[in-house]
Parts: structure tokens; C-alpha cells; sequence
């Protein structure tokens, strides 16, 4: 009776299995942009078949930012039952360890590739070549992530006492303007894939939803579904209409994803996801066992197999195809891409070497 009564009087654990499920779709959402990026300047001018290729670029282009952000939700509990270094070691093993064994998979593969694909008539530099795939793979592809994510969570830390602090907050999503800011300023290298410090706000943010979450849920409930598809319907027009301005400023990442129409785009979409939240379609995906490993497979996927596959259909170049073949070939490109990577995960988990991607 009485271990009833102390068991009962034990605060009821929250439900935030609807993170999994958003985190599932964010995923998908990655590996569709991906999936569907075939090169930046491959158009001349802007036709309604580079508009539509923006847009299916455009579409996904929240994922980043839930991760970010759901990971601030989970984050908030875990500094509470976890001290920093506790949480740190936690994190080392179930995520550094994964990601460093898949990006130096991927920095083999692609040494590889750029080997067997090399002009056998000239001198092959091995160091030099090994070096650039070192920087393009750690720089430039999506192995960025975890790096930047580990840091943004030891700025957190640094600053665990003001972690629910609105200054904070404020001073965090400046320091992403800076990167917006500087996305047409040059001060420093361009690329989102750099923004060491730009991602930090987003954390910040997803751990205040945590915090407030039954005054957050509340607010969401009550505002009516056609005020958020409207305002996602106009920041994805301005969010399009920024891409074109900086492919007429020839920007070395017109994609980037801190560019100020794109925070607000992907801010409006995750908040739709957050409303609907039930999406009970993505149980069957197992996102708490495979949305980890995903990530980090996918990538080598797109690079290695992806083309690979799509050979045999001489399929012709993306700025050649109509709207609609466009469309269908992304979509085709990202069931490749994701069936792949989902199979490889689950297979891997199965085994006893499920340890390697992570949870």
C-alpha cells in the first residue's frame, strides 16, 4: 500500500513521443534535399523548371532546423538529470563514435571514386587529393552536423545557468544574423556548413519549448491551421525569392540555410508539425532505432550509389527535364536514396554491431 501511494504520488512522465515522429520527417526531409540537389549553377536563367528545382530544394529545407530544435526539447531534460560531463560521455559514445566511423567510410569511398575516376595519363597526387576529400567531406557534406551540433551543446553548457534566460536567447539569434548578414557581406566563409556558432539559437530555442511546453501546446492548439499554412504559403515565396537573388549575386550557397527567409520558413513549418503532431504513419519506420543511423548512411548513398543506379535509365540532365519529369525523378531519387538507407540501418541493427550507428 504504501509503495502504491509513493508510486502514485510520483509526477507523471510527459509523453514527447511526437518528437520521434517529427524528427522522422525531418529526416525524410534531408534526404530529399539530398537526394534532389543535382548542382547549383546548371541553368541558364530562370526558367520555370529552375524555379520548380528551387522549390523541391526549398520544400525540405526546415530539417536542419528541427534537428536542431528537437534536440534543444530532449536537451532541456537531460541537463536536469545529467551533469555536463555526464551528459558530454554520454553523447561521445552514442554519437561521436558513430559519426566518426561512417565519415571516414565516406572519406575512403570518395578517395575512391575520385582515384578510379581520376585521368590515369596524368599524375595522381595522393596526399593532395586525400587532404580534399579530408575538407570537402568534414566541410561540406552533411558530416558537418555533428561536429557543429557538439559544439553548439558545450555553448549551451558554458552558459547552463542563463540556459532559460530570454537575453540569452536574443544574443544567440544575432549571432545567426550575423551568418544570415554575412551570406551577402563576405566577412567570412559563406558556406552553412561553417556557421560554427550559427545553430546555437535553434538548441536554445528547442530547449525554452521544452520548458514551457503546456503554455507552448496551449497557444499552438489555438491558432487556426489556415493562419500557418498562409504565413508558410508567403515565407516560402520570399524564401525562393531570396534563392534567385542570390544566384543573381552569384553566392557560392544560395541554398544556405541561414538565410533570414528560410529561419522564418522553417520556424512556420515546424510549427505546423508541431500542431498536427501525430503522424502515425511514422511507426513504421522505427524512428528512435533508425533516424540516427539515416543520417549518417544516407549521404554515402546519394554520393556512391545513387548514380550508379540511375545509369541504366539514361535518365537526361536535371536543366533539360520538363516540370513533371522533374518531379518524378526527384521523388524516385529520394526512394532510392531513402529505401537504401533504411534497409542498411535495420539490417545493422540487427546485428551486433548495431552499436556503430548510434542512437
Amino acid at each position: 500500500m504504501y509503495f502504491e501511494l509513493k508510486q502514485s504520488a510520483q509526477p507523471a512522465k510527459k509523453n514527447f513521443d511526437f518528437v520521434d515522429s517529427i524528427r522522422c520527417i525531418a529526416m525524410m526531409g534531408i534526404v530529399m534535399e539530398h537526394s534532389t540537389y543535382t548542382g547549383t549553377y546548371i541553368f541558364s536563367g530562370f526558367p520555370t523548371t529552375h524555379i520548380a528545382y528551387m522549390s523541391l530544394i526549398q520544400i525540405p529545407k526546415f530539417g536542419t532546423a528541427a534537428f536542431f530544435i528537437l534536440a534543444g526539447f530532449l536537451l532541456g531534460s537531460k541537463f536536469v538529470d545529467y551533469t555536463p560531463a555526464q551528459y558530454l560521455k554520454r553523447r561521445m559514445s552514442n554519437t561521436l563514435i558513430p559519426w566518426l566511423i561512417w565519415s571516414l567510410v565516406f572519406v575512403g569511398t570518395m578517395f575512391l571514386k575520385t582515384y578510379i575516376e581520376s585521368d590515369k595519363t596524368l599524375a595522381f597526387d595522393t596526399w593532395a587529393e586525400l587532404a580534399n576529400v579530408f575538407k570537402t567531406v568534414y566541410l561540406y557534406t552533411n558530416y558537418w552536423f555533428i561536429i557543429n551540433f557538439l559544439i553548439c551543446i558545450a555553448v549551451l553548457l558554458i552558459f547552463k545557468r542563463y540556459l532559460y534566460s530570454i537575453g540569452l536567447g536574443v544574443g544567440l539569434f544575432l549571432v545567426s544574423l550575423v551568418y544570415s548578414v554575412n551570406i551577402y557581406q563576405h566577412w567570412f566563409i559563406q558556406q552553412h556548413t561553417t556557421a560554427i556558432f550559427g545553430f546555437v539559437f535553434f538548441l536554445w530555442l528547442g530547449a525554452q519549448l521544452n520548458y514551457r511546453w503546456e503554455q507552448v501546446q496551449s497557444w499552438i492548439d489555438t491558432v487556426p491551421y489556415w493562419i500557418v499554412g498562409s504565413f508558410i504559403i508567403i515565407s516560402f515565396y520570399f524564401s525562393i525569392s531570396e534563392i534567385v537573388l542570390l544566384f543573381k549575386l552569384k553566392s557560392i550557397d544560395p541554398f544556405n540555410t541561414l538565410r533570414v527567409s528560410n529561419i522564418v520558413y522553417s520556424l512556420l513549418a515546424i510549427l505546423l508539425l508541431l500542431k498536427i503532431k501525430d503522424f502515425n504513419f511514422t511507426k513504421y519506420f522505427k524512428p528512435r532505432e533508425t533516424t540516427f543511423g539515416i543520417y549518417l548512411v544516407h549521404y554515402i548513398v546519394v554520393y556512391n550509389l545513387l548514380g550508379e543506379l540511375l545509369r541504366p535509365l539514361h535518365l537526361p540532365p536535371t536543366q533539360t527535364l520538363s516540370i513533371v519529369a522533374l518531379v518524378g525523378i526527384s521523388l524516385l531519387r529520394f526512394f532510392i536514396v531513402y529505401a537504401i538507407s533504411f534497409v542498411i540501418v535495420t539490417l545493422i541493427n540487427k546485428s551486433k554491431s548495431k552499436w556503430i550507428i548510434g542512437r
